[in-house]
């Protein structure tokens, strides 16, 4: 490992990158600036909320000393990793030379590289570099294997995402085209397919980004207070609110509190949507690979490859569907499991979602939008069972707790409020079953309330059938169709590596199965009747 080291001694920084080459490069020196500056970044906001909580905005000496050291750690740290790590990229690999006292060398093949993913934070956006992600999507031991160059000039940046993804290009394309080339003219053609909207900030509120904001900051606060030994409660403001809570009747405090967290909960829902998705655009490249590019402090660009797509799925959570919005995000192989790597569309209107699903489909409509078939009422009853019987439970028990330990009577009450609402969340879960084949060759299914998902995964995507069967599926003559596929939405979920139909009947599983893959469970049928 150790041959292509050699000291590296004075190699420059690279050029923007328009062939492969054998040289070994150094990272930006710049980086030594803006790693320090985005670790420092990182724990600013903590002090800060420290710093409020004891109100108190001075340091002592010793904290000054221990802030001095800390920073002046992070940048040696910063030199030495910039003094020891070399990358270069040649005809058929990516290489990265990394480390001092352990020395590492990664080297990955060109054609096994799936994703490219940029990203900049504010410090690199400062100082003009960005993060480079090479991905294979393959997972060893849990963990993406990736390379990640930290960082790199933007124009080297976006040169090495180009030439990484041109090798789809045919040489007599390449003859054909009639528009300018990037040799030509320095800039990649680009069709933009969807732009942010400034009407989809009403989407935020209807999403959980303002809860775990405002749960989060508090949360903070309150570990921060318990550490320095701060009592919340005797701070002028928390105590003013304490003693008006204390003193006011609950018919005012209630609806107080409720349209307070209501107002907190959008405002910083609001705020966390803008930072993470403003400026986003869904373009297609010359070379046909889809590119997202979104983000105000933290700038990230993902792209993904045409070839490597099978379908599309478009989310629904129930909040976000009753204000008729959704997202969507791209299926296809080679993923990586980074948050956000399949993300086509963050919540937006509805009809968005299905259209930006079918200019990723390149298809005229999409078939997330397809007439579905229903399932049968033995899956209605399924859903009823599962979502009533443990809300009867639990107010069995606490209605014997209360006739033999003498607990309250309103835990059991209580418990049988919902009854009404698990009957009405049994009967969404099925209204939302569906399935079909379309004639576009897309396997169509729709599942879920809280989160309803309509997956729509091409023939080609599908790889095998798996069918399972519950005891309780087999009495009621159901079972679940699996549609095994190399692809996801790039997130660690995955779905197991399968997307499934859920409590189809039996004949209806087999013809979905033949229709999607015509031959394929054919040797299986006879003993599968025969398990019955």
């Amino acid at each position: 490992m150790s041959q292509h080291a050699n000291d590296f001694a004075d190699l420059p920084a690279a050029p923007p990158l328009e062939e492969p080459d054998t040289e070994w490069h150094r990272l930006n020196p710049k980086v030594m600036i803006a790693d320090p500056l985005n670790e420092i970044a990182s724990v600013l906001g903590v002090l800060v909320l420290i710093l409020v909580v004891r109100g108190r905005f001075e340091l002592e000496f010793w904290e000054t000393a221990v802030a001095l050291g800390v920073s002046g750690s992070l940048i040696a740290y910063a030199m030495v990793r910039w003094l020891t790590t070399r990358y270069r990229v040649t005809a058929k690999h990516v290489e990265l030379h990394t480390g001092w006292l352990v020395k590492k060398h990664r080297q990955v093949a060109r054609d096994r590289l799936r994703t490219v993913d940029l990203k900049a934070s504010v410090p690199h956006r400062l100082v003009g570099l960005s993060v480079v992600r090479l991905g294979t999507g393959r997972q060893d031991s849990g963990t993406e294997d990736e390379l990640t160059l930290n960082a790199i000039t933007k124009a080297q940046a976006e040169a090495l995402r180009l030439t990484l993804l041109r090798r789809e290009v045919a040489p007599q394309q390449q003859e054909e085209r009639s528009e300018p080339s990037t040799e030509d003219t320095g800039v990649t053609p680009v069709t933009l397919l969807s732009k942010m909207d400034p009407k989809w900030l009403r989407f935020a509120p209807l999403t959980l980004f303002g809860v775990i904001a405002v749960g989060t900051l508090f949360g903070g606060a309150a570990a921060i207070a318990r550490q320095i030994k701060v009592d919340l409660f005797h701070i002028g403001p928390v105590q003013a609110v304490v003693d008006w809570f204390t003193t006011t009747s609950l018919l005012t405090t209630i609806p107080v509190v409720v349209a307070g967290a209501l107002v907190l909960s959008s405002i910083a829902g609001i705020v966390v949507y803008v930072i993470s998705y403003w400026n986003y655009e869904l373009s297609r490249e010359e070379h046909g690979s889809l590119l997202v590019r979104y983000g105000l402090l933290e700038v990230r660009s993902v792209s993904i490859e045409q070839k490597r797509m099978r379908g599309a799925k478009v989310e629904e959570p129930l909040l976000l569907r009753t204000g008729k919005g959704a997202k969507c995000s791209a299926i296809a192989t080679g993923l990586g499991t980074g948050e956000g790597s399949g993300m086509l569309l963050p919540q937006a209107p509805r009809a968005e979602a299905h259209r930006v699903a079918a200019e990723a489909l390149q298809l005229a409509v999409s078939p997330t939008t397809a007439a579905l078939t229903s399932h049968p009422r033995a899956a209605l009853i399924r859903r009823l069972f599962r979502a009533t019987v443990p809300v009867l439970v639990l107010a069995a028990i606490l209605g014997g707790l209360r006739i033999y330990l003498s607990f309250p009577d309103w835990p059991w009450i209580a418990a049988l409020c919902l009854l009404p609402v698990s009957l009405l969340l049994g009967v969404d879960r099925y209204r939302n079953l569906g399935h079909t084949f379309t004639h576009d060759e897309h396997l169509v299914s729709r599942s879920g309330s809280l989160i309803r998902q309509t997956v729509a995964l091409h023939r080609n995507g599908i790889i095998g059938w798996k069918v399972t069967r519950s005891i309780f599926q087999r009495r009621a003559g159901l079972v679940t169709l699996h549609a095994t596929t190399g692809a996801s939405t790039g997130r660690a979920e995955a779905e197991n590596g399968a997307y499934s139909v859920e409590d189809l009947g039996e004949s209806d599983a087999l013809a979905l199965a033949e229709a999607a893959l015509p031959g394929l469970l054919t040797p299986f049928l006879v003993s599968f009747t025969v398990d019955r």
